[in-house]
């Protein structure tokens, strides 16, 4: 079961960058209204096999704290989408991937490398 960390204010991301740098920080970006979101969202939480020491997931709700989507777009260099992930590893965005490509697959691929 996931144990998400609410994301809601802009000093997390220096947060989440430090802690990167000893276990991935996994960012989901959550939109509340959206079907597709709350789909991802669940297949995330049915799936999710990581410990917290292996990835420490993060919660974004959009509709609440869009300009904080923008602020992690830009700080990581990406494109918003929603939903989205974004697996941050030593300060950088290592993966990202957004609507029904978001699996729990994927992520141990990329946290395997």
């Amino acid at each position: 079961m996931i144990q998400w960390t609410a994301l809601q204010n802009e000093g997390q991301i220096a947060e989440i960058i430090q802690l990167s740098h000893s276990v991935p920080c996994l960012i989901f970006k959550h939109s509340t209204r959206c079907n597709i979101s709350s789909m991802a969202k669940a297949r995330l939480e049915q799936n999710w096999s990581f410990s917290m020491d292996e990835i420490k997931p993060y919660y974004l709700d959009l509709l609440s704290f869009r300009a904080l989507s923008d602020a992690v777009a830009d700080k990581f260099n990406i494109y918003h989408e929603s939903p989205q992930v974004l697996l941050i590893r030593d300060g950088e965005c290592t993966y990202d991937a957004s609507h029904l490509d978001i699996s729990v697959e994927e992520l141990a691929a990329c946290y395997a490398d």
